[in-house]
C-alpha cells in the first residue's frame, strides 16, 4: 500500500465493495491503464449478496444498451477463465422462457422483436421444442416459449473471484475487513475515508456497496435508492439422470426460474409477499449471512414449480436459501456520478448483478476515465431518480410492489400502485373529480386520460393500445386538441431560473443556438457534449437582461440541472434556482386557445402582440402568469406558468371562458399521439448523447456563428463529413401497435431500431420514428415488425401533420 505526502493510504480511485460490480469495476479500470486502484471491502470479497446469488445470465432488457452492456458481459466470462485461471463454472447452454397465456405470448412476441431489432438471437419454441431443451419439464398449459442460445448461468463466486483476481494482476488492491466508519467531504468532494484499518485519500471514490449503498451515500451527503428485499430459492437433492447441458427457464405465468445445480435444480421466483431487509438499517457486522429460511411463504413457489418440474415432487431438498438483495426505486441499476459531489460515482442496486457485472464494470470504468460511458445509460442513471425515491418510506414499499411484479406481465402504459400521490398539483382533487386517470412520473400524479361520465376511471391495459379501454378517450381528447380547444395540466414539468450577469455567457458557452436575444425571446435549443451528443433538449425563456427561465420533464429535472450546473462558471456569476415548487403550468391549446385566453387576460395576446416563440407577463383573471407560447402538440396555445396557490382560480377562469368553445381537459396520452404527428422529439429515446443535432434532424437550431460552445468542433466536422445516420418518421400500413423498440427492415434485413411509436388519430395511421444509415434515409421500401407482425411502412420527409407549421403560428 502506497502512503501519500499526510502519511495516510492513498488510491487514485478508492471503491467501496468487493461484490462482483465493485471487483469488475477494478478489472476493467486496470486493463484501461488505470492502476492505482483500490478497494475496500468490509467482509471478505463476495460478502454482499453476489455469493448467494443464483447466476443466471441473461441479455435482452427493453433497452437496446442496456443490452449491449449485458452482452458485454457474456463476451467477458467467454474469456475470463482462460485469462485468469481461475474456475467460474461457466455455463453456456442458453435460456428458455415459457409462456402459459395468450397475453404471455404477446409479450414473448415483443421480446422476439425486440432481440431482432437489437442484433440478439432469440428464436420461438413449441412446447414440444422446449421440453426437448429442459426434458424435465411438463408442457401443461404452456402455449410456446422463446429461447436465447448465447445466454447461461455462472458460479457467482467464483466469477467475482476471477474478476478480483485479474484486477489484483494489473495492480489493484483489494482490502478486506476494511470497513468505512466515516467519509469526509470539503468543497464539494470526498477528501478522506476513514475505516477500522486506517484512513484512506483519494482523487475519485465510487460507492459499489450494493444493498449498503445507501447507508454508504449518506456518509458522504448524497441519497442512493440503494435498498435490499428478501429473495429465497430452492436447491434439490440430486434428481437420478437428470439431461447435463439444460438451459436456464424461466415460467413467469408460474412466478419461477430454473437454474441446473450439481445433478439437481435451483428453483426460485418472486412472490407477491417478501420482506424488506433492515428497514431499521443493515445490522453492524452482517456480511457473509443467510436469513432464516421462510418455507410457508415459499410454498406458492413450491406448488407452482412442482407442477412445471413434477420431479422435484420425488426429491428432497438440500437447501432453501434466503438472503437479502439489492433493489432500487424501479428495480434497476444505479449508476453514474452522483450529483452532489465532484468526485463520486456509484454503482449499486443491482438486482441482476451477475448478468450485468461484466459489462456494468466496463461501462463504469469509462465513465470514471472518459466522463461518459461508451453507450449512453440514461435507464441506469442515478440523475433519474428523485428525493423521495431514496427515502425508506417510499422505498420499501415500492422495493416489495417490484419484487412481486417481477414476472407480472408488463404492458405498455402499467403503472406502479405503491407510494403514489406524493406529489400533486394544486388542480389534482379538481381533475380527479372530473375523471381523470393518473400515471406517475418523477413522483407526480399526472393526468394520462379522462374518463367521461359512465365510464369507470381506471386503466385496463392491453399490449395492443387499440384494445384497452382508454383508446377511443384518448382519441377524443386528440381531436379536441386539433379541432377545439384543451388544457393541460402540466405542473409536473421540472422548472428553473438561471440568474446572474453571467446568464448568457454560460448560455452561449453551453447550448448550439444563439441565445443573445432580446428579453421576452423563447428559444428552443439543445445542449450537446463534446462529441456532439445531445445531453439536454430545452426550451429557455428570456426574462431578463441576467435572466432565463427554462422548463424540462418531469423526470430530467436533476439530469439537466447537473449537466448546466457542472458548466457554470466557477466565480458565482451565473446559478440555479429551482422553481417547480413555485409555479403551477396549465397548456392552452387548440385552434379556440386564442379566443378563450383573450377573454379572461386584460393584455392583447393577438399574434402582432404576442407571436410564437416569445414570452410575456400578463394577467389572467386575477392571477399574475408567465404565458410562454411555446407548445408540444402543434397547435396554437401558451403555456401559462403561474405561481401555485392562482392555479385553481386561472384554471377555473379559462373552464369557464371556455365553455362555449367545449373546451376540455386532456392527459398524457393524447399529448404523445399529437406530438409524433408533428415530429417533436422526445428526449431519452429520440434523442439522446448518442445522437447529434444534425443527426436528429435538428441542424436548423445549430448556429455556428455564434462562437464557440460545447460540441461545436465535433459538429463543424459531422457537418463537413456528412452524417452517417438520420432520424425518419414512418407510417404503417397495417394499424401495429408502436411503442419504440420495434424492427425498421430494408430487403429484408435489419437496418433500425424504432425510438417512439404510437397512433396518430387526425392522419389515421400508427407512427414512429427511427434512425436510418443515411444511403437509405431518403429512400422507401421498408417494413415494420411489432409483435413478430409485419407492415409495409413508408418513410416520410417533414412532420404529417402541419408541415409549415401555419396553425402553430396563427
Amino acid at each position: 500500500m502506497s502512503d501519500n505526502q499526510a502519511g495516510r493510504l492513498h488510491a487514485e480511485i478508492l471503491i467501496i465493495g468487493a461484490g462482483i460490480i465493485g471487483c469488475s469495476i477494478a478489472y476493467h479500470l486496470t486493463r484501461m491503464g488505470r492502476k492505482d486502484v483500490a478497494i475496500l471491502e468490509k467482509s471478505g470479497i463476495t460478502h454482499g449478496a453476489t455469493w448467494h446469488a443464483a447466476g443466471l445470465v441473461g441479455q435482452l432488457r427493453s433497452s437496446r444498451n442496456v443490452t449491449r452492456m449485458l452482452r458485454h458481459s457474456v463476451e467477458l466470462y467467454d474469456r475470463l477463465e482462460a485469462e485468469t485461471g481461475m474456475a467460474i463454472d461457466w455455463k453456456k447452454y442458453g435460456s428458455l422462457r415459457l409462456a402459459c397465456s395468450p397475453e404471455r405470448e404477446m409479450e414473448n412476441k415483443r421480446s422476439l422483436t425486440m432481440a431482432k431489432s437489437f442484433g440478439l438471437e432469440m428464436s420461438e419454441l413449441s412446447p414440444k421444442e422446449a421440453q426437448e431443451l429442459f426434458p424435465i419439464m411438463s408442457t401443461e398449459d404452456v402455449r410456446s416459449a422463446v429461447y436465447i442460445p448465447s445466454d447461461g448461468y455462472i458460479d457467482p463466486a467464483g466469477v467475482c473471484q476471477a474478476l478480483a483476481k485479474g484486477a489484483k494482476d494489473q495492480g489493484a488492491r483489494i482490502v478486506t475487513g476494511a470497513r468505512v466508519n466515516a467519509i469526509r467531504v470539503e468543497n464539494s468532494r470526498v477528501v478522506s475515508v476513514e475505516t477500522e484499518e486506517g484512513t484512506w485519500t483519494c482523487d475519485i471514490l465510487v460507492n459499489c456497496a450494493g444493498m449498503w449503498g445507501n447507508e454508504v451515500g449518506k456518509l458522504m451527503g448524497t441519497r442512493i435508492p440503494s435498498f435490499a428485499v428478501e429473495h429465497q430459492y430452492l436447491i434439490t437433492d440430486p434428481i437420478p439422470d437428470v439431461p447435463k447441458r439444460m438451459p436456464t427457464m424461466r415460467d413467469p405465468d408460474h412466478l419461477v426460474y430454473y437454474k441446473p445445480e450439481v445433478r439437481g435444480l435451483v428453483i426460485g421466483g418472486y412472490e407477491p409477499d417478501t420482506l424488506p431487509f433492515a428497514p431499521g438499517g443493515i445490522p453492524r457486522h452482517f456480511a457473509q449471512e443467510l436469513l432464516p429460511g421462510n418455507f410457508e411463504r415459499f410454498e406458492l413457489l413450491a406448488k407452482l414449480g412442482g407442477k412445471r418440474t413434477p420431479v422435484i415432487n420425488t426429491v428432497g431438498v438440500r437447501q432453501l436459501i434466503n438472503g437479502p438483495i439489492p433493489y432500487s426505486a424501479d428495480s434497476d441499476f444505479v449508476m453514474g456520478k452522483v450529483p452532489e459531489l465532484d468526485n463520486v460515482f456509484v454503482s449499486a442496486g443491482f438486482l441482476y448483478g451477475i448478468a450485468a457485472g461484466g459489462g456494468a464494470g466496463r461501462m463504469m470504468a469509462e465513465w470514471i476515465i472518459d466522463g461518459a460511458p461508451s453507450l449512453n445509460l440514461w435507464p441506469l442513471d442515478v440523475r433519474r431518480f428523485n428525493f423521495h425515491h431514496c427515502t425508506r418510506h417510499f422505498m420499501y414499499p415500492r422495493a416489495v410492489e417490484l419484487y412481486g411484479h417481477h414476472y407480472k406481465l408488463h404492458r405498455p402504459g402499467d403503472e406502479h400502485e405503491t407510494m403514489r400521490g406524493l406529489r400533486r398539483s394544486p388542480l389534482h382533487e379538481t381533475l380527479k373529480a372530473r375523471g381523470a386517470v393518473f400515471g406517475s412520473r418523477g413522483g407526480w400524479e399526472r393526468p394520462n386520460w379522462f374518463a367521461p361520465e359512465g365510464v369507470e376511471p381506471r386503466d385496463e391495459p392491453a399490449f395492443d393500445r387499440a384494445k384497452t379501454n382508454w383508446f377511443p378517450h384518448v382519441a377524443a381528447e386528440h381531436r379536441a386538441v386539433r379541432t377545439g380547444v384543451a388544457l393541460i395540466d402540466q405542473t409536473s414539468f421540472a422548472k428553473f431560473e438561471i440568474i446572474g450577469p453571467g446568464a448568457e455567457s454560460a448560455l452561449q458557452r453551453l447550448t448550439v443556438s444563439d441565445m443573445a436575444k432580446p428579453v421576452g425571446s423563447t428559444i428552443y435549443t439543445q445542449l450537446c457534449n463534446e462529441k456532439g451528443g445531445i445531453e439536454c433538449d430545452l426550451t429557455f425563456s428570456r426574462l431578463g437582461p441576467d435572466r432565463y427561465y427554462f422548463v424540462t420533464g418531469s423526470a430530467f429535472g436533476l439530469h439537466d440541472r447537473q449537466w448546466i450546473e457542472s458548466h457554470l462558471p466557477q466565480d458565482g456569476s451565473a446559478r440555479i434556482i429551482d422553481m417547480t415548487s413555485a409555479r403551477a403550468v396549465i397548456n392552452l391549446c387548440g385552434p379556440h386557445a386564442r379566443a378563450v385566453l383573450e377573454r379572461v387576460a386584460e393584455e392583447d395576446v393577438s399574434n402582432a402582440a404576442f407571436p410564437f416563440a416569445t414570452c410575456r407577463q400578463i394577467t389572467v383573471g386575477a392571477a399574475p402568469v408567465l404565458a410562454i407560447r411555446i407548445g408540444y402538440v402543434g397547435e396554437l396555445g401558451w403555456e401559462l406558468h403561474i405561481p401555485t396557490e392562482y392555479a385553481a382560480h386561472v384554471h377555473d377562469v379559462l373552464r369557464e371562458a371556455g365553455a362555449e368553445f367545449g373546451i376540455r381537459d386532456i392527459g398524457y396520452r393524447a399529448i404523445d399521439s399529437l406530438r409524433m404527428e408533428k415530429n417533436y422529439l422526445y428526449w431519452s429515446s429520440d434523442i439522446t448523447p448518442d445522437y447529434t443535432p444534425y443527426e436528429a434532424g435538428l441542424g436548423f437550431r445549430v448556429n455556428l456563428r455564434k462562437g464557440d460552445f460545447i460540441g461545436r468542433d465535433a459538429l463543424v466536422r459531422q457537418k463537413e463529413a456528412g452524417i452517417r445516420q438520420k432520424l425518419c418518421t414512418f407510417t404503417t400500413e397495417k394499424p401495429l401497435a408502436l411503442y419504440g423498440g420495434e424492427a425498421v427492415l430494408h430487403d429484408g434485413k435489419v437496418v433500425g431500431v424504432t425510438s417512439s411509436g404510437n397512433f396518430g388519430h387526425t392522419i389515421g395511421k400508427s407512427v414512429a420514428y427511427a434512425y436510418l444509415p443515411v444511403d437509405l434515409a431518403g429512400g422507401q421500401g421498408f417494413t415494420i415488425e411489432a409483435f413478430t407482425e409485419q407492415s409495409p411502412a413508408t418513410r416520410h420527409d417533414g412532420a404529417l401533420y402541419d408541415p409549415a407549421n401555419g396553425k402553430l403560428k396563427a
